[in-house]
């Protein structure tokens, strides 16, 4: 069983902002995956499907980002899930739009989501930082992650929700490195 956590702020106030990034990725994966209805429970938005003939959680934290820890942590130790079998998809201004890393651990690198995350469920789980670009200066930095994206932003998010969609299999199947290598190729293709 594996649970994949994507991070925003709930209400449709936030829907377009870039720090709820994670949750468009969750809304993509569940409707492309054929995934249950939400259901409101553990302080979430929680889905149910099947991937590649294996069982997977999907969560939409309602606690707000900087509380995101508490509904993961709740979900975490009901269904008894190692960390190492938990994904966490959230937004990253160091990265280029539409740029993916993974890795497993790690700093929160200022980010009060994943913060939350380690305090509530421990560091060694996996982060898919998804990028969103840098506003160029740290005094703009609250006004972009809280900002809704722009028009000239959908084609590279259009791509990056759609390519993270098809290539999930993989991540659930061989695992980051080959999610990585089909996420890419699909973008190269397209």
């Amino acid at each position: 069983m594996k649970l994949l956590v994507g991070l925003g702020n709930p209400g449709p106030t936030y829907s377009k902002n870039r720090h709820n990034v994670g949750f468009m990725i969750i809304d993509e994966i569940v409707k492309s995956h054929a995934f249950s209805s939400p259901q409101n429970k553990f302080s979430s938005h929680f889905y149910e499907g099947v991937i590649a003939g294996q069982k997977i959680m999907a969560l939409k934290p309602q606690t707000f980002m900087n509380k995101s820890g508490i509904a993961v942590g709740e979900v975490q130790r009901f269904y008894k899930i190692p960390l190492e079998e938990i994904m966490v998809i959230y937004d990253e201004l160091d990265l280029e739009p539409g740029r993916i890393r993974i890795k497993k651990g790690g700093g929160a690198g200022g980010h009060n989501g994943i913060r939350s995350l380690d305090q509530y469920v421990g560091p060694d789980y996996y982060r898919m930082r998804v990028g969103i670009g840098h506003p160029g200066h740290k005094d703009k930095v609250t006004g972009h992650v809280l900002g809704d994206f722009r028009k000239e932003d959908e084609p590279w998010l259009n791509d990056c929700l759609w390519g993270i969609s098809e290539a999930i299999e993989s991540l659930i199947t061989k695992g980051p490195e080959a999610f990585l290598n089909a996420y890419y190729s699909r973008l190269d293709k397209k």
